[in-house]
């Protein structure tokens, strides 16, 4: 590469050195920094703390199995994910080493709802009002919010349990779950796999099998691109979806850099706009149809695991690592 010449690496901003003499070093010439990025930089904002899990719903001093896998052992008084809001205004969250789904009402009182022997992770709100979750332990789940009752909806494939379901999303028909099965996958071992299952006629179709670490997911308003955060490659992956429902010429959207973790959690926005959690950068990347970026929303703390819009259209956001949740 020339001297002076850009080095842009995904949206990050570079500091490119040009040189105002020979530029061979003898001291003849000194380095001045330019400012270079690949688009323009994006408007960062800060969201403000809104709501934390009450001290008398947190396990004081625990160190749950969970945690010796997923967060080197750390004691947790709780980790929330899965931020969805029903139709009357509730939002729901899941605990996941602990086996609780928290609801909150709109005037911040917290409740456990269930708890079981599983590790809930990713919520989707049916049409019809049905919570489906997917559970690191148990696969797809369905939970009744009327009688509470979680009932297994599919729990593995060709008699195969999932290494890890993560993530999922409901259409807007409410005919198909589209579901990340994650496990402990990896660039060392890319065999993440990301699902679309049938709720009228129980057919499951596996859409990737190669994902490095296949996380949040989300699908454009037209429903013909389903884009899926790969958490270890820092990436977002496009898959656009045939008429037959299933995946053609899947790529990398987005190329995202830094961060402890990657990108997690993601949502749709107005326009198709794409917003996802990043993991370890504490903050929200806002992103337009095309994938160029226009917003950082900034949190306090590292861990931004997840994301959702409230009826009232504010970005509302998990940071698990302190059980707070804020919001834009």
């Amino acid at each position: 590469m020339g001297r002076g010449l850009a080095r842009p690496i995904g949206n990050a901003l570079i500091k490119a050195p040009t040189w105002g003499g020979c530029g061979c070093g003898c001291g003849r010439g000194r380095a001045k920094e330019n400012l270079v990025s690949l688009y323009p930089i994006p408007k960062v904002v800060h969201a403000e703390h809104w709501l934390s899990v009450p001290s008398g719903l947190r396990k004081a001093d625990s160190i749950p199995q969970w945690s010796h896998a997923n967060r080197g052992g750390q004691a947790l008084g709780c980790f929330l994910e899965g931020p969805v809001f029903d139709d009357t205004g509730h939002l729901w969250l899941t605990d996941i080493p602990y086996g609780r789904i928290f609801r909150v009402t709109p005037e911040g009182v917290w409740e456990v709802m269930v708890e079981y022997d599983g590790w809930p992770n990713g919520l989707a709100v049916h049409p019809e009002g049905r919570i489906y979750i997917a559970d690191y332990r148990h696969g797809i789940l369905a939970l009744d919010t009327e009688t509470l009752a979680i009932s297994p909806v599919v729990e593995g494939r060709h008699s195969e349990h999932f290494r890890g379901c993560n993530d999922l999303i409901v259409n807007q028909a409410g005919t198909h779950l589209y579901f990340t099965d994650q496990g402990q996958s990896g660039m060392h071992m890319p065999n993440g796999r990301v699902y679309r299952y049938g709720l009228l006629d129980g057919r499951l179709d596996l859409l990737i099998e190669t994902g490095p670490s296949p996380n949040g997911l989300m699908l454009n308003e037209s429903e013909s691109i389903l884009y899926v955060a790969m958490t270890r490659a820092n990436a977002i992956w496009r898959l656009p979806l045939m008429n037959d429902g299933t995946v053609s010429k899947a790529g990398v959207f987005i190329q995202l850099s830094g961060g402890l973790g990657g990108p997690d959690g993601m949502e749709r926005g107005p326009d198709d706009t794409v917003h996802v959690a990043h993991v370890g950068n504490g903050c929200v990347w806002s992103f337009d149809r095309s994938g160029i970026p226009t917003h950082r929303v900034m949190c306090a703390g590292e861990h931004v695991t997840n994301l959702t819009f409230s009826p009232e259209g504010r970005m509302v956001i998990t940071e698990s690592g302190s059980g707070h949740i804020y919001r834009y």
